[in-house]
């Protein structure tokens, strides 16, 4: 049966030379536009007859026709991939906001072809029907699981009103090539909406619908949920900032002595029980048991020892005002704090943002990342057993709803978070409503810059930790390597070499150096970025697809890719990207790749290899960025701040700078006369 075009409605997904076509539309469109698309250009760029291309699609409105049902096919198995692991009418909703506006949808090529179809849909009627059909469909699948979560008729409303948000947001951010907006804030518009609404209409038989009750995280290797978590209510908050405020009396009002010896004693048995958390963080977040077991427990642990030591130490000043009188100052705690984790170091990041501000005399209430809340659960366990006071640390669970809460609650006097810059904009704006202050650790696109008097085998070392340890999903990350020309060829000799040898798979193997992204929508991400380089002509030199078949069907696998680019000019250069992918950048002399390593809205970290020290200082010294290292890369001891310049953040983590950020300053003026008063 064909359309009224003339186009059959077969599928060519699986007729690699019509696929092959279909995708010179849609790069076609994407360069030249609905005029330039021709069945000559096609056929031109596919390196085949004009002839051939109308044999396949008999003539323009049937290629376009094809063009537009393999962008809808692909955008519903998409819809359906994410359906099917949603778990509860509210889940499904998500899942259907969440593939509408995923990081591949408002990518610029596809959102492009996208208008370019839209924008012919009134005047081709097979189009227009395609579009009608899909939209049908979206309303469909909303509906549905609305009805389980509210009442016929106000689910009636609002799947409509979902749709219409769905294609403004998106059609919004496409007309402004994405300045506007993107794929987090608009899911985070979307989901805020959803969300309230559901929260103030009457459900059936009840006065609201809670949104988002359940926390399923899943173990990213085989897509099996490992648990299912209550989210915490906006009433719990209250009762769990009340609690928190009762025990920070008790606990500021112990020894600073007492509280470190309390914080050593967490961290000895973080240690006794590494093994057994290292393995429920590997099921967890994917990260392979070599990391786990070595780091990310141990590092956590470390950080509750330093502060345990740091402790007794925080003091004021003694200021001599000469014979009539002195000063002093006081640090005092700033009562109950907030910390929000992100899902890469889960147990780590809980240590870092607990271990100074209880040292400091705070309570505080952590809320994990929703993917990975399993270890701060058995954190609060092992602080209430080495004698933390009731209500000192507890866990929030839940998604962005549960923060908001968090940070806005009247309790709460700080808020410390790490996560992306566009989460942290949504949390500094909350905390400013009270003028709270926060801690902002945030993303990065970190330079790593290799002079060809370096030693390679250990630049190359660094590139491979900086880009591929825990799947790449690290913000500090030096993804722009630099190497200086006159060694490019020798060090992407030895980066191939070794990175070829990566071993990917079960991160229960001991052996498995590179284990799944944390979430099938991280995956997608990442795989998002990889097809846009190759689309804008980055040149691929490793890697660059999903891993398939066996035990990676049921896990989200990208094996490390690297890229080679002579120029800044590509988005992979300058978006972050959270995954396995490095790109390799060329230089010629040292002011070049200081201007170029400068050249973006971030600023968390940087490397230098060479051997040359006056050079390294001199290098360092100009690059504009937190975290610097030379000769070595993503090493963090936990006596050194952490924390980022410009878009990567405010304020730091770690060292002695972390006590500013989590005590206030009291000042004392002592008379040692009669008060001089003119009167």
């Amino acid at each position: 049966m064909a359309t009224q075009s003339g186009a059959p409605r077969t599928s060519y997904r699986h007729d690699g030379r019509a696929r092959q076509l279909i995708e010179m539309t849609i790069d076609s469109l994407a360069e030249v536009g609905f005029s330039g698309t021709t069945l000559a250009e096609i056929a031109g760029r596919a390196g085949v007859s004009a002839g051939l291309v109308a044999h396949y699609f008999k003539d323009k409105n049937g290629l376009l026709e094809a063009t537009f049902r393999a962008l809808v096919f692909e955008l519903s198995e998409s819809v359906r991939m994410r359906l099917r692991s949603a778990d509860g009418p509210r889940a499904r909703v998500q899942a259907i906001i969440d593939a509408n506006l995923s990081a591949k949808e408002m990518d610029p090529r596809t959102s492009t072809v996208w208008l370019a179809l839209w924008g012919q849909a009134l005047q081709i009627p097979a189009l227009g029907r395609i579009q009608r059909v899909y939209q049908r469909r979206m309303i469909s699948n909303l509906s549905h699981s609305l009805r389980e979560l509210d009442t016929t008729q106000a689910a009636t409303k609002l799947a409509p009103m979902i749709a219409a948000m769905i294609d403004g947001v998106w059609l919004r951010g496409a007309l402004s090539r994405w300045q506007e907006t993107d794929p987090e804030s608009a899911r985070e518009m979307l989901t805020v909406f959803v969300d309230d609404y559901l929260l103030h209409t009457p459900a059936k038989g009840q006065s609201a619908t809670a949104p988002r009750t359940r926390i399923r995280p899943v173990n990213p290797a085989t897509g099996e949920r490992i648990a299912d978590i209550p989210v915490t209510t906006p009433q719990q908050v209250d009762q769990m900032v009340a609690r928190a405020a009762e025990g920070q009396k008790v606990w500021a009002a112990m020894s600073a002595t007492e509280r470190g010896r309390i914080l050593r004693r967490t961290s000895d048995l973080l240690r006794e029980r590494n093994d057994d958390l290292a393995r429920i963080e590997t099921r967890n977040t994917g990260k392979p048991i070599q990391e786990t077991a070595a780091v990310d427990i141990t590092s956590g642990a470390d950080c509750l020892e330093y502060y345990g030591g740091v402790a007794a130490t925080i003091a004021g000043q003694y200021l001599d005002l000469g014979p009539a009188a002195f000063g002093y100052t006081r640090r005092e705690p700033l009562g109950v704090v907030a910390g929000l984790g992100a899902w890469n170091y889960p147990m780590q990041i809980a240590c870092w943002k607990a271990a100074p501000a209880l040292a400091c005399g705070n309570a505080i209430i952590f809320k994990p990342a929703e993917q990975t809340p399993m270890t701060a659960i058995e954190l609060a366990g092992i602080f209430t057993e080495a004698g933390l006071p009731d209500g000192v640390f507890q866990v929030a669970q839940g998604y962005g709803e549960t923060g908001q809460a968090l940070i806005g609650h009247p309790g709460i006097a700080k808020a410390s978070l790490t996560g992306s810059v566009e989460t942290g904009r949504l949390v500094m704006e909350r905390a400013a409503r009270g003028l709270k202050p926060v801690t902002l650790e945030l993303g990065g696109k970190s330079p790593m810059i290799v002079f060809d008097d370096a030693n390679l085998d250990n630049a190359v070392s660094g590139a491979m930790m900086g880009n591929f340890y825990s799947t790449g999903q690290i913000c500090s990350n030096g993804t722009r390597v630099f190497v200086q020309r006159g060694v490019l060829k020798a060090f992407l000799e030895k980066l191939i070499a070794r990175t070829k040898k990566l071993k990917i798979g079960d991160p229960f193997d001991p052996e498995t150096h590179i284990g799944p992204l944390i979430t099938q929508g991280q995956m997608e991400m990442v795989m998002g970025h990889i097809g846009r380089a190759r689309r804008e002509g980055v040149k691929l030199i490793h890697g660059g697809d999903r891993l398939t078949g066996g035990e990676y069907d049921r896990g989200f696998y990208v094996e490390p890719t690297i890229f080679q680019a002579e120029d800044d000019s590509a988005a992979i250069v300058r978006d972050e990207v959270f995954g396995p992918v490095m790109l390799v950048l060329p230089f010629d002399d040292e002011e070049e790749a200081l201007t170029r390593a400068n050249a973006t809205e971030y600023g968390l970290a940087a490397g230098v290899f060479t051997n040359d020290l006056n050079r390294a200082h001199r290098v360092v010294d100009q690059l504009q960025a937190g975290s610097c290292w030379i000769n070595d890369y993503n090493v963090t001891p936990i006596e050194i701040p952490f924390g980022g310049y410009k878009q990567s953040g405010i304020g730091r983590e770690n060292g002695l700078a972390a006590i500013e950020h989590y005590t206030q300053i009291k000042s004392v003026y002592v008379a040692r006369g009669d008060v001089d008063a003119p009167y």
